[in-house]
């Protein structure tokens, strides 16, 4: 059987890379060398995650590459969560006519979640989104591009 390289090159890398871009350009206000240092980006261990081109994507930009331990899916539970999350405020709430009308939904609700439910480490308390719901500690960016 043949091994993959950890050099991956190709369409699953550009997608997987596409939302770190937006997101460090939104987050940051820029896109370069060391810009996201501190920021810790949390994957799980796809070929396109642990190929050598998105880690050292994650190096340049100065991010911390935070995979989960093998066979131990409770470490992508914030992920997880967050999607949830997501579903229930949003997804199956709604019904959308349009892609665009879809992608501006998800637009406001990434700002709301962002601004006003997502907490950080830093923060000694959890605020709470609407209905109780509990917020994560994952914070979005506005990754839906135009």
């Amino acid at each position: 059987m043949r091994r993959h390289s950890r050099r991956q090159g190709g369409h699953p890398l550009r997608e997987a890379l596409k939302p770190i871009r937006q997101g460090v350009k939104a987050r940051f206000g820029a896109y370069g060398r060391g810009v996201a240092a501190g920021l810790s980006i949390r994957h799980d261990n796809g070929s396109q995650y642990t190929s050598d081109a998105f880690q050292d994507e994650l190096r340049f930009l100065g991010a911390e590459s935070s995979p989960p331990f093998v066979r131990s899916p409770e470490g992508n539970g914030c992920a997880e969560r967050f999607i949830r999350t997501l579903k229930e405020q949003l997804l199956w709430r709604r019904t959308f006519a349009t892609v665009e009308e879809l992608r501006l939904a998800l637009l406001e609700w990434a700002h709301r979640y962002n601004e006003h439910w997502c907490w950080s480490a830093t923060t000694s308390s959890r605020r709470a989104g609407p209905a109780g719901a509990e917020a994560s500690s994952l914070n979005i960016t506005n990754q839906v591009s135009q």
